[in-house]
C-alpha cells in the first residue's frame, strides 16, 4: 500500500505509536507473564497503524489516455449535479456545470487534475466546519478552489476544482501555484478525513457521462466527455 507523502506527520506518528505499543507488549509477553494483555496491546497497535495509514492511502490509477475525457478529482460518491448561473472565477465569468462529489471517511484522499491545465487562480475561503453532506456546506464551509485554463487536443476550455471541508476533515492541503501546470490525473493536494469536493466544467462543452448516487474513483472515473 502506498502512502501520500501529505500524510507523513499523522501516518509517521502513528507507526511511532505502533512501535512502541510492540514494544510494550513483548515485554509483557516475555518479562512480565501477561501474554493475553500483550496480544491484545499488540493487535490493538497494529489495527491502529492500518487505520490511520488506511486514510493515506494513495493506489495507482490508469488514467484514461483520451484527452477529451475528463477524469474524477476525487474518490467518493457523485452527491449533486448542477448548474450554477454566476460562477465567476478566472478564467470562469458565467454558468459552470458542478459535479459535487462526497468522501467518505473510508475514501482515497487525495486529490487529482481532472485534465491536463495550467492553474491561473487559487481562491482561498474561511468558514465552518459543516457535515460534508450537509446542504449548507457548499457556501459556508471552508474551501480551496483552484481553477485555470485545460487542454484537450488542440481545444482549450476552464475548469475548477474546489476542495471542502467537512466536520471530521479541518485540514485542505493544497501546494500548487499560480502558472503550475498539471497533467490529467496528476495528484495535487488532499482534503484529510470526510470532504467534499467539486469539479466545476463549462455548461454546453461537455456531455456529462455520471449521475447521482455514482461511485467514482479518482483519476481513472470519467465524469464527462468534452464535445465542443
Amino acid at each position: 500500500m502506498t502512502l501520500t507523502h501529505y500524510g507523513i506527520r499523522e501516518w509517521g506518528s502513528a507507526f511511532i505509536v505502533m512501535l512502541l505499543l510492540l514494544a510494550g507488549a513483548w515485554y509483557l509477553y516475555f518479562k512480565a507473564g501477561c501474554p493475553r494483555t500483550a496480544i491484545g496491546i499488540a493487535a490493538f497497535a497494529v489495527v491502529f497503524f492500518l487505520a490511520v495509514a488506511a486514510f493515506f492511502r494513495s493506489p495507482c490509477r490508469r488514467i484514461p489516455a483520451n484527452p477529451l475525457l475528463i477524469v474524477s478529482p476525487a474518490d467518493g460518491t457523485v452527491k449533486d449535479i448542477v448548474e450554477v448561473e454566476d460562477f465567476n472565477l478566472p478564467p470562469f465569468n458565467g454558468p459552470a456545470v458542478r459535479i459535487g462529489i462526497f468522501l467518505s471517511v473510508l475514501n482515497v484522499h487525495v486529490n487529482r487534475a481532472p485534465a491536463e491545465m495550467t492553474v491561473e487562480n487559487i481562491s482561498y475561503r474561511e468558514g465552518e466546519y459543516l457535515d460534508a453532506r450537509d446542504e449548507g456546506a457548499v457556501q459556508r464551509n471552508e474551501a480551496m478552489t483552484i481553477s485555470g485554463t485545460a487542454l484537450a487536443d488542440d481545444k482549450t476550455f476552464p475548469v475548477a476544482i474546489r476542495q471542502i471541508s467537512g466536520a471530521i476533515a479541518r485540514r485542505i492541503v493544497c501546494p500548487v501555484k499560480v502558472g503550475e501546470k498539471l497533467k490529467k490525473g496528476e495528484i495535487y493536494g488532499m482534503i484529510k478525513f470526510g470532504s467534499r469536493t467539486e469539479l466545476y466544467l463549462p455548461v454546453g462543452r461537455a456531455e456529462i457521462n455520471v449521475k447521482v448516487g455514482d461511485k467514482v474513483s479518482g483519476g481513472s472515473s470519467v465524469l464527462a466527455t468534452l464535445t465542443e
